[in-house]
Parts: C-alpha cells; sequence; structure tokens
C-alpha cells in the first residue's frame, strides 16, 4: 500500500536541517528494514503553523515541513508514525493511505510539488486557491 507522511519538525534557533535529515533517515531505516520502498522525500522548509501548538512544554510558532512517500505494509505504517511520534523533535506527524491497488499507485509520483503561483491552481479544481 503507499503511504504519504507530512511530518513537522521544531525549528531550533539557528535553523539547521540536521533534526529534519536525522528524522526522515529514521523513517526511511524502519520503512527500509521491514520490506518496504521509499518513493520519495519532498523537503517544505519552514513555515509558520496555523496556530501555535504546545508540545513537551514548549510553544511551536513555525515548524519544518517534509514529505515521505512510501509503499509499506500497515504493520510498517503503523511502526514508523508510532516511532516518529514519540521523537521530542517532531511536532505533528500524520499518515494518509493514498491507495491499496496497484492500478491506484503505479503512476503517483514520489515528490509533492507546493503550488506557489494562482496560475497553476487554475484548471484544478482549487477554486479557493484563487
Amino acid at each position: 500500500m503507499l503511504y504519504e507522511m507530512i511530518a513537522v519538525v521544531r525549528v531550533g534557533k539557528p535553523h539547521k536541517t540536521n533534526e529534519v535529515k536525522e528524522i526522515a533517515r529514521t523513517a526511511g531505516a524502519l520503512i527500509l528494514a521491514q520490506g518496504g520502498v521509499v518513493r520519495g522525500i519532498t523537503n517544505w522548509g519552514p513555515f509558520l503553523l496555523t496556530k501555535p501548538v504546545k508540545k513537551n512544554q514548549m510553544r511551536h510558532d513555525s515548524g519544518h515541513h517534509f514529505i515521505m512517500r512510501f509503499d509499506a505494509s500497515p504493520a510498517v505504517q503503523y511502526l514508523v508514525r508510532k516511532t516518529i511520534a514519540i521523537d521530542p523533535r517532531m511536532i505533528r506527524c500524520g499518515v494518509v493511505k493514498m491507495g491499496g491497488r496497484l492500478k491506484d499507485i503505479v503512476d503517483v509520483k514520489g515528490t509533492v510539488d507546493w503550488q506557489r503561483h494562482r496560475e497553476e491552481s487554475q484548471g484544478l479544481g482549487l477554486s479557493y486557491l484563487q
């Protein structure tokens, strides 16, 4: 099954991507060790959060976002989600099942593009971005 993990890592001062790389490497190693395949990792960088989040007695206003797409069994997805969620550097993490049948996931790319302009959202049914 194809999954997409969206993760938000705390932003330190000064901002360094080492924490993000370590968390992505840990998740990827877990997936590969259990026989899964990592399709791709997309780094979206630091963004302001929609609202302040309190986690581990700290208040976070911004977070470093990354997305990982991977093929694995439901048990491996659960293991990855639980392992990543207990890391104190993580602010939020969510996993979405993108498909279970081959015909649903065969054409899905490993990267996730960020739409920055209105022109890119036109014609995609994303009227709320216009």
